[in-house]
């Protein structure tokens, strides 16, 4: 996984660093070498370096209900998103994690300088090598039938619906909201509205506004359309044609309910088809080569955002980013001037590394990551890069 920071490698960095310098990480835009990738899983195999485990690690851990891949790694590491490495996860497991039940208990094994979780044999069997025993007093009730999640669903799945960005103006021809029940200029939760377009053979709907432009903080191009989120529907009674009173065909708009109001729905509001959501992909891994944009939104109405909020990346499929990528968020340095010298000099300070994003939905040109921590208020303009 590429660096951090030059004091601070991840796997993928220290393979690199094997083969080239550790200034080819942040300056070098060529792709990794198949050897390159094979040594790295060599040595994400290994575990991570005792310098990466939490200063107050334990020795074992039993999985209770609730608990989450993020969760266990914030009990042993520095930085939880690193899960994958501290289980020995090779670049292909990362994609499909060892499956963790409530109930099993994790050892932390130490050979040499790394470290590594395995599972417990079992009470009385050598986890480990037969070095460590479990309690005689520890009962471990049956295993629940689910596994764990490997992150924090409930930071990320209130968004899951309402950030969306279409990669052209789409929702100009969707179907469209024409009226509403009688009595009403605008609708809530259970409220009924007539809508006109090709509803395919879609049920369930997303209700949007008009959607605006995002573009690139520093080339202003087109990234993408972001559609304001209404709420949902579904469709309750198809649309018809009949003979009207002067023997003309006449139009008979089709029937949505609205299950779920954000705002409220009105005339002249879309319907794009509600997708269907792979929750078991958010596997959080570091980008495979150097990565760098700029946060081209906020979601939402802020002018800035903090911790477990959504913004807006210029980086997407095309950038070869992925759903579970981590990066890192940074501060430009202050222009300020030195006066301690013969004469004043205009200088600039180091930008600082400050905040963590988690990306969680992925387009061609944009992405949406949730700020999973940060120091300073982020901004339209602000930097990231790999970890």
């Amino acid at each position: 996984m590429p660096a951090a920071r030059p004091a601070h490698f991840s796997v993928l960095a220290a393979c690199l660093a094997l083969a080239t310098a550790s200034a080819w990480a942040q300056t070098s835009q060529l792709p990794i070498t198949p050897e390159q990738r094979r040594v790295a899983d060599q040595v994400a195999a290994a575990g991570v370096p005792l310098s990466e485990l939490a200063p107050n690690a334990p020795d074992q851990h039993i999985v209770k209900a609730g608990d989450t891949l993020w969760d266990i790694s914030q009990i042993f590491l520095k930085s939880p998103w690193r899960w994958p490495e501290l289980w020995g996860m090779n670049r292909d497991q990362i994609r499909n994690p060892h499956l963790i039940y409530p109930g099993q208990v994790l050892l932390l094994v130490k050979s040499g300088d790394r470290a590594r979780l395995e599972l417990a044999q079992g009470v009385g069997s050598g986890g480990a090598g037969g070095a460590v025993k479990l309690s005689p007093r520890m009962r471990i009730a049956s295993l629940d039938a689910s596994p764990i999640a490997s992150i924090p669903l409930n930071l990320i799945q209130p968004f899951l619906t309402e950030a969306v960005v279409f990669d052209t103006d789409q929702l100009a021809t969707a179907p469209r909201i024409v009226a509403t029940e009688e009595g009403h200029v605008v609708l809530g939760q259970g409220g009924k509205a007539y809508a006109r377009g090709d509803f395919g053979n879609n049920v369930d709907f997303r209700i949007f506004r008009t959607a605006r432009e995002l573009r690139d903080p520093t080339t202003k191009e087109i990234l993408g359309y972001e559609a304001p989120y209404v709420g949902t529907a579904e469709l309750t009674r198809a649309a018809d044609t009949r003979p009207g009173p002067d023997g003309k065909p006449e139009t008979i708009p089709a029937t949505i309910k609205v299950n779920l109001a954000r705002l409220e729905v009105g005339v002249g509001d879309r319907l794009a088809p509600a997708p269907a959501r792979d929750l078991d992909r958010y596997m959080p891994h570091a980008p495979d080569q150097p990565v760098a944009g700029q946060i081209a939104a906020v979601y939402g109405e802020a002018l800035n955002a903090g911790q477990n909020q959504i913004v807006v990346l210029n980086r997407g499929k095309r950038d070869k980013l992925e759903r579970g990528h981590v990066l890192a968020l940074w501060r430009d340095g202050e222009r300020t001037v030195d006066k301690t010298g013969e004469r004043v000099e205009p200088i600039k300070l180091p930008d600082e590394r400050h905040g963590v994003l988690f990306v969680f939905e992925v387009y061609e040109r944009v992405s949406y990551a949730l700020i999973i921590s940060v120091k300073d208020p982020v901004t339209v303009g602000d930097r990231f890069t790999q970890p």
